[in-house]
């Protein structure tokens, strides 16, 4: 095979070959090509993204453990840790959505337990096209079925998650799977640095296949006319399997016997064993004969590059191999000393006595090329100077029928369909479900209230992506502010087309810039995550969608609810509005998005604080966040229940029409319903936003100012059936 055949194969560029001609000496010989393939690949190597992640807010003073490692770590105080991260895998999922969903969904997982924490909630944010796309009731069934499929075997609860709907993933949908896990007290954080000469590396878990090969360079690249082609490169998960292997990974870390673990995720073990090596500082003689395989037909390039699910690489001191070997037999799982660790940093691999290479594993882990694509310094888009809410939404009268269809619609529809095929309560710690804004667990230990909150508006991103992107951590976070919670840390999920277009870089940096200043805000680090590029088909990219995941702590595990219980309530409106746009209103019409304004994240970030300390000084029956569709869409969530709720704004909101209070979106601004008595309490007090009083709770409409008086039945009818108009096959 000639020089341009080989990089054709192994998606290595001109340039790339040069450097590594440059770092070895000469060229490129054997196994190295398809070494370096996967560890300078961009899902590897982040090698288009890293230097703007190094300017990420990551550091305060709960965080033990942050980038670098399979997921972040933070410190909740009385002895309890949490590890949380969030990663896609889009690529696959488009390709083969069942398995690639389900795979992500134990790609997460093991992220989680590798670092020593039980994983106890999932969670997950899809992005599908337009109902009416090709495929995408397939896909949307595929996906769906793929992570209620491996997640519920688990033992994992799913609590909470996020489907939005739009064309611009037509071609290319978004899978993102996050999970958390918990450290009791006592319990030990585990890392991946490999450390002690003549320790052994120990292969545990299902044995190696050939799915997967190629993986990591494959959702490394753009989709084209030949998907079909890369459907091999998509990995095949079995539940059962990971539940042993969780298991078995968590007894033989509570009994010592582990020195250093490692996920083989992206990669399979050729990322696994280079990253414990240069992590730890360590080389390895590696025997890839010894790899425990399905096939015995594998080469060694496919046992390298694999990504056969269900596997990890550990590193154990000699004299605890045969504990620790015990213990895998018990749980059916192979447990296979496959090499040694050694002094010198270099990793030497072989197969049946002979060398196939002998490399320093920093070349391909720290040395990968960085880089800095050309991007430009962000304008705001989409903005007026006019506040005319016409510019921002029409004003079509016809509100009873406008609230009705945002209601019905793809993208305000009910998502039961989805989540009723999740566990959502195994465990028995689940407090709230996805039936709520947030979803909350129980800590066993100090029976305090753990939440999280998945983020991201595709909408608000399509309007202004440096908005967006600080919204991605903001609105989440005040979504468990409405709850009690406070926010401690973040997880991401950088979605994004393709870098080597200047625009598409551009919207990266400026959205990344966004998180970052909304974290430093709210002090809450970002600790963990993933990016995903080249998400584009046929040259027509995503919406550019940095999903993130936020960790919220409460004292009690009694807050608010998400919809209104009690009767004879007022119904209070909070609010601290910085920017104004016609939001997913203005899309469900085809209109053109427009703002004017600009989020300041420092006022955002106290209104977030002001809002939880509210929330737990004051007995709060409900609360919503106002997002999509604005607040004649909230109210309407929050009577989905039993109680309706009678608004009239006419004398504490004066100076805007009915369209800008009701259809348009003021970010932000937050509805709770309490007690007349409590009422009382705060009616004649001063606070740093906006408190009015619009209305109170009862009877069996929504009543807003004499415009839209709707029977609770009807608002249901179209939330909920709404789904089957779109996607009757799946309904």
């Amino acid at each position: 095979m000639n020089l341009q055949e080989n990089l054709k194969r192994y998606r290595i560029s001109q340039s790339e070959y040069e450097l590594i001609c440059e770092q070895l000496g000469r060229p490129p010989e054997g196994i190295e090509w398809a070494l370096y393939s996967a560890l300078w690949s961009e899902h590897c190597s982040y090698k288009s993204s890293k230097v703007h992640l190094k300017k990420l807010f990551s550091k305060s003073e709960r965080v033990l453990q942050s980038f670098g490692e399979n997921a972040g770590v933070i410190d909740l105080g009385q002895g309890e840790r949490v590890a949380f991260k969030m990663e896609s895998h889009n690529h696959p999922s488009f390709l083969e959505p069942y398995q690639g969903a389900a795979t992500g969904v134990g790609g997460i997982l093991r992220d989680i337990f590798t670092m020593g924490a039980r994983p106890v909630a999932l969670g997950n944010y899809l992005c599908f096209g337009e109902p009416h796309a090709d495929r995408m009731p397939e896909l949307v069934k595929g996906v769906v079925s793929g992570i209620s499929g491996y997640g519920n075997c688990v033992g994992v609860p799913n609590i909470t998650g996020q489907t939005e709907f739009h064309e611009s993933y037509n071609g290319n949908i978004l899978v993102n799977a996050f999970a958390l896990g918990l450290f009791r007290p006592g319990e030990k954080v585990f890392t991946s640095q490999a450390e002690g000469e003549g320790n052994l590396v120990v292969y545990v878990g299902a044995k190696t296949g050939g799915d997967g090969v190629h993986g990591a360079s494959m959702a490394s690249e753009s989709f084209d006319d030949d998907n079909e082609a890369k459907k091999p490169n998509v990995q095949i998960g079995d539940p059962f399997f990971e539940k042993l292997l969780i298991e078995s990974c968590i007894e033989v870390m509570n009994q010592g016997l582990v020195v250093a673990i490692q996920d083989m995720g992206a990669a399979g073990l050729t990322s696994s064993s280079f990253e414990m090596s240069s992590n730890g500082g360590v080389g390895f003689d590696i025997a890839l004969d010894k790899v425990p395989l399905r096939d015995s037909r594998m080469t060694p390039e496919e046992i390298l590059l694999s990504e056969s699910q269900e596997r990890m690489l550990l590193i154990c001191k000699p004299e605890n191999l045969p504990a620790l070997k015990d213990v895998f037999e018990r749980w059916s799982l192979d447990a296979t000393s496959i090499g040694h660790v050694t002094k010198e940093k270099v990793i030497r691999l072989t197969w049946k006595n002979e060398e196939l290479c002998s490399i320093d594993p920093d070349n391909l882990v720290e040395n990968a090329p960085l880089y800095n694509r050309p991007y430009k310094k962000w304008v705001p888009q989409n903005r007026t100077e006019s506040k005319d809410v016409s510019v921002l939404v029409d004003d079509l009268q016809n509100y009873q029928e406008q609230l009705l269809k945002c209601l019905s619609d793809v993208r305000g529809c009910s998502r039961n369909w989805v989540y009723d095929q999740y566990d959502q309560r195994v465990g028995a710690q689940t407090i709230a479900d996805c039936r709520q804004d947030v979803g909350v667990i129980r800590l066993p230990d100090s029976e305090r209230a753990l939440s999280v909150a998945l983020g991201c508006r595709p909408y608000v991103m399509r309007l202004d992506s440096h908005e967006g992107g600080k919204d991605s951590v903001a609105f989440p976070a005040l979504e468990l502010a409405s709850k009690g919670f406070e926010a401690m840390a973040v997880t991401d999920c950088l979605n994004f087309g393709n870098p080597e277009k200047e625009e598409l870089m551009t919207e990266f940096v400026a959205s990344v810039q966004g998180m970052s200043q909304a974290c430093e805000a709210l002090n809450a680090p970002i600790i963990s995550g993933n990016v995903s590029l080249y998400n584009e088909t046929k040259d027509e990219n995503v919406t550019s969608t940095p999903s993130t995941g936020i960790v919220g702590l409460r004292d009690s595990v009694y807050g608010p609810a998400s919809m209104v219980e009690k009767n004879d309530e007022v119904v209070v409106l909070l609010s601290k509005v910085q920017l104004k746009t016609g939001g997913q209103y203005a899309e469900m019409q085809k209109q053109p998005l427009r703002a004017f304004g600009e989020l300041c994240p420092q006022k955002t970030a106290n209104f977030v604080k002001d809002v939880k300390s509210f929330i737990n000084t004051y007995e709060i029956s409900s609360s919503k966040v106002v997002g999509k569709f604005g607040l004649a869409y909230s109210l309407a969530r929050m009577t989905l229940g039993s109680v309706g709720m009678s608004v009239k704004t006419d004398e504490v909101l004066p100076a805007m029409n009915f369209s800008e209070k009701y259809f348009s979106e003021n970010l932000y601004q937050v509805v709770v319903t309490l007690s007349q008595e409590t009422y009382s309490q705060i009616a004649d007090q001063k606070f740093d936003f906006e408190l009015v009083k619009i209305g109170r709770t009862g009877g069996n409409h929504l009543n807003i100012d004499n415009k839209i008086s709707i029977p609770l039945e009807e608002l249901k009818q179209s939330y909920f059936t709404g789904w089957g108009d779109h996607f009757e096959s799946l309904a």
